[in-house]
């Protein structure tokens, strides 16, 4: 595929919180208004394996993670029993077993910008910090905090690639080459088509 601005893509979980609302219809609905394309679509449940690649995080991430975690459960009264990074690493952990919990929607999408297009309707990765009008926003109300003190992972409906390096990593673990479709939509002209020529023919 050659790669141009109209063509980048980017790579999203409806992880089992969304499926199980029945909100898929409602997320991927939001998108297609957008004018992106999706170019691949897999209803599966992910094993381990494919979770731990994904999340794909460091020492540094764990440490970090760790440490709001345990400030969480010290502000809410409730016993610090491990250190630091492996409450960080807790959060992996119950990421693998929500996402392995049942079936997720992992869809590409195709477009100009689409990895930043995606990010800006998903939302922070927080429901509760998450603007009005996102996805995460509207439909969710978990926190950090809460699901600290849980010990579970944040139920946030969705997932999407922070980047387009990282969207084509993601992809690569999702999705084998082949099933991904190149094809075109009539209402890519209306979007990219410089002149709009034909229109009145």
């Amino acid at each position: 595929m050659e790669k141009t601005a109209r063509r980048e893509r980017t790579f999203v979980i409806i992880k089992p919180d969304g499926v199980q609302r029945a909100l898929i219809g409602n997320i991927v609905s939001r998108f297609e208004r957008t004018g992106l394309k999706f170019v691949g679509f897999k209803f599966l449940v992910p094993t381990e394996e494919q979770c731990w690649t994904h999340y794909n995080k460091d020492d540094d991430w764990f440490l970090e993670k760790g440490a709001n975690i345990v400030k969480a459960r010290k502000k809410a009264g409730v016993s610090v029993e491990k250190d630091d990074i492996e409450y960080g690493k807790d959060i992996v952990r119950q990421l693998v077993t929500f996402m392995t919990s049942g079936p997720v929607l992992a869809m590409v999408l195709e477009g100009n910008e689409a990895v930043g297009v995606v990010k800006k309707l998903v939302g922070a990765t927080e429901p509760l910090s998450s603007d009005v009008g996102t996805i995460r926003g509207d439909f969710t109300v978990d926190s950090y905090d809460l699901a600290g003190i849980d010990e579970r992972a944040v139920r946030n409906l969705i997932h999407c690639s922070d980047c387009p390096e990282e969207a084509e990593r993601e992809m690569q673990i999702w999705f084998d080459k082949d099933e991904l479709i190149d094809y075109r939509l009539v209402g890519e002209q209306i979007q990219y088509d410089v002149n709009l020529d034909g229109i009145l023919e």
